[in-house]
C-alpha cells in the first residue's frame, strides 16, 4: 500500500436525474424519540430550532410499531404504520415537506408478533399468510445437507433457524423450522413469493404516498437464499436489489443498500445501486488517528465509490469486516492492524466497549465493536473534531448520527438495563438533556464545523487526497460558472492535518473571498465561552 496516492474524481452519484438528491447534503441519523424526547412533531421542532440550519435531511430510524421491540424497531409488527406514540403518517409528511427524509425498508424479516405470522402460528398452512414466510424446507427440502447448512454466512453465533409450532388452533399442530437470520423474533420473509413481493410493494407505496425520498434497504444482502451457497450477496441478490431500485424509481424514490462486507463487494454493489454506505471510513479514520498514518485511508478514498453515504457512526456498532480480508482478497487493514484497532478502542473506552461487544452482550452482530465514536477516541475533544472534519471532507452525502452529533459517552446505564450491546450507542435524551449536551464546547465546535462545511462552495466538485511528509490533505476544487471570467480562480476548500500532533486546518477560497479555520482554535473559543458564561 503506497504512502502517497492522489485521485481526481467527480462526486456525482449514479442515480436517475429525476430522483437526484444534492450530493453535498448533510443529514442527521436519529431515532425520533431518543433525540427529541417525544414524537415526530417534537423532532421537527428540534430540527427547526436548536439544530436549525445544520441538516438538509434526516434518516428516521424505524418508527414502526413497536419502537421499543427487541431490536429497536427493526422487528416491525406492521411496517406500514407509524407507532402511535410518535404520531402518524401526516406528521412524517409534514417533516418531509421541509427535509429530505430517509426511512428504513426492512426487506428481510418481520416480527414474530405480527398479525400475519400469528395467523400462521394459529392456522398453519391454512393461513392466507403462510407463503409470506421462509422456512428451512423451502430452501433445502426435507433432508438438509449438514455441509450446506454450515456454508451459510452467519451474522450471529446461533442457528439461523428457529423451530416454531404452527397450526396451534387446528387439531394437528406441528413444528416448522423458520428462517430467523437475526433473532428468533425476526421471521424471514420469502421475498421471491407472490406474497413477499406484494408485501414489499405495499411498503414502497406507503413511503411514496408520504414523501419519503430515500429508502434504506436494511439487511438486503441476506434476502435471497439458495441451498449450497453462503445465502448472502448472491447473483440473485443483485437482481432482487435492482428490482427494488427500479420499483422505487417508478415511485420517485432512491435506494441505499445497507451491507457490511469486503470493500470490493461494496465497490461492485455501488455500480448497480443508487447509494451504498462507506462503512470502511469509520475504522480507517480511527486507524489513522491511532497510528498517525493515513496511508490506508488515502488508499481507500482513492478507490471508494462516490455514490456513497459516508458515516462515522450509526445505530449499529463500528464495523470491522468492512476493512478485513475475505474471499474477495486482502483487506484495507491487515489482521494485526485490525486486532490493534479493536484493542485500542477497548482501551480508550476503559473496557466499556468490551462489555458490549461479541459474546459479552446480546449481540446480533459479532463483526462490530459496540462503542460511541467519542468514547472510541477516549473522549478526546480535539481528536474527535479532527475525525469529524475528515468525514465532512470525504466524498458522499454526509450522515451524522445523533449520538455522534452530541459527542455522547457510552450509555452504560442503558446497557446494564437492557443487556443489548448496541444500546451502548443508542442513548435517550429529553429536552433538558439535549439542551445540556449542546452547551458542551465539543458539541458547539462540531456544530460550527458543520455550519462551515455547508458554506464551502467547492464541496461537490473535484476531490483529491494525499499524504505527504506526515500531512494529510483532502482538497475539493470546483470550476467557476461558465459566465465567469476565464482567469477567475477555481473555488477550493482544503483540510490539512498534521498527523503527529493531530493539528487540523481548513483553508478555502471562493467568490466570497478567502478563509482559514484552525480547529484547535475553534474548540478553544467555545471552551472559553463556557468558562466565562
Amino acid at each position: 500500500m503506497r504512502r502517497d496516492e492522489r485521485v481526481l474524481t467527480n462526486q456525482e452519484p449514479i442515480v436517475s436525474k429525476h430522483h437526484r438528491i444534492n450530493p453535498t447534503e448533510i443529514q442527521l441519523i436519529t431515532y425520533i424519540d431518543r433525540l427529541s424526547g417525544g414524537g415526530i412533531t417534537a423532532l421537527q421542532q428540534c430540527l427547526d430550532a436548536s439544530l436549525t440550519s445544520l441538516f438538509d435531511g434526516v434518516h428516521l430510524l424505524p418508527f414502526y410499531p413497536p419502537i421499543d421491540g427487541e431490536d429497536a424497531g427493526f422487528d416491525p409488527i406492521d411496517h406500514t404504520m407509524v407507532d402511535q406514540r410518535l404520531g402518524d403518517w401526516s406528521h412524517i409528511n409534514q417533516l418531509a415537506s421541509r427535509y429530505t427524509v430517509m426511512a428504513d425498508m426492512i426487506v428481510n424479516h418481520v416480527s414474530a408478533q405480527s398479525d400475519a405470522f400469528l395467523d400462521v402460528v394459529a392456522h398453519g398452512e391454512n393461513s392466507a399468510h403462510h407463503a409470506l414466510f421462509l422456512t428451512k424446507q423451502k430452501v433445502f427440502g426435507h433432508n438438509a445437507d449438514a455441509a450446506a447448512i454450515q456454508a451459510i454466512y452467519r451474522p450471529r453465533p446461533t442457528s439461523c433457524f428457529t423451530p416454531i409450532q404452527i397450526g396451534q388452533a387446528t387439531p394437528s399442530p406441528y413444528t416448522v423450522d423458520f428462517w430467523t437470520t437475526f433473532t428468533a423474533n425476526q421471521i424471514d420473509i420469502d421475498v421471491e413469493s407472490a406474497a413477499g413481493r406484494a408485501y414489499l410493494q405495499l411498503i414502497l407505496q406507503r413511503f411514496a404516498d408520504n414523501n419519503i425520498r430515500l429508502i434504506r434497504l436494511d439487511a438486503a444482502g441476506y434476502a435471497i437464499k439458495r441451498a449450497g451457497s453462503r445465502c448472502f450477496m448472491l447473483p440473485e441478490t443483485f437482481d432482487f436489489i435492482a428490482k427494488l431500485r427500479e420499483d422505487a424509481h417508478q415511485l420517485g424514490m432512491q435506494t441505499l443498500v445497507e451491507i457490511h462486507g469486503h470493500h470490493q463487494t461494496q465497490i461492485a454493489i455501488a455500480k448497480q445501486v443508487d447509494y451504498v454506505y462507506d462503512f470502511a471510513l469509520p475504522p480507517l479514520v480511527l486507524h489513522t488517528l491511532f497510528r498517525r498514518d493515513a496511508s490506508a485511508l488515502v488508499h481507500w478514498l482513492t478507490i471508494a465509490p462516490r455514490n456513497c453515504i459516508n458515516v462515522l457512526d450509526t445505530h449499529d456498532g463500528i464495523g470491522i469486516i468492512d476493512v478485513a480480508a475475505g474471499a474477495e482478497g486482502p483487506g484495507l487493514l491487515s489482521d494485526s492492524d485490525i486486532d490493534a484497532l479493536v484493542e485500542q478502542i477497548h482501551h480508550n473506552s476503559q473496557g466499556q466497549s468490551r462489555q458490549a461487544t461479541g459474546h459479552a452482550a446480546n449481540n446480533v452482530d459479532l463483526y462490530q465493536v459496540n462503542c460511541t465514536f467519542y468514547a472510541a477516541l477516549a473522549e478526546d475533544d480535539n481528536a474527535y473534531l479532527v475525525a469529524r472534519a475528515i468525514q465532512l471532507f470525504s466524498p458522499g452525502i454526509c450522515q451524522i448520527y445523533y449520538a455522534g452529533l452530541l459527542a455522547a459517552p457510552n450509555a452504560m446505564a442503558l446497557l446494564a438495563r437492557t443487556g443489548v450491546g448496541r444500546d451502548i450507542n443508542r442513548p435517550y435524551y429529553t429536552a433538558d438533556l439535549l439542551q445540556q449536551a449542546q452547551q458542551r464546547p465539543v458539541v458547539q465546535a462540531l456544530q460550527a464545523l458543520i455550519t462551515l462545511r455547508r458554506q464551502l462552495k467547492a464541496i461537490g466538485g473535484e476531490f483529491s487526497v494525499q499524504q505527504s511528509h506526515g500531512v494529510l490533505s483532502m482538497l475539493w476544487q470546483r470550476q467557476p460558472s461558465q459566465d465567469a471570467h476565464t482567469d477567475t480562480p477555481w473555488d477550493s476548500a482544503e483540510l490539512r492535518i498534521t498527523l503527529s500532533s493531530l493539528s487540523a486546518d481548513i483553508y478555502w477560497q471562493d467568490s466570497s473571498g478567502q478563509g482559514h479555520c484552525h480547529l484547535p482554535d475553534l474548540l478553544a473559543t467555545h471552551q472559553t465561552r463556557q468558562a466565562t458564561a
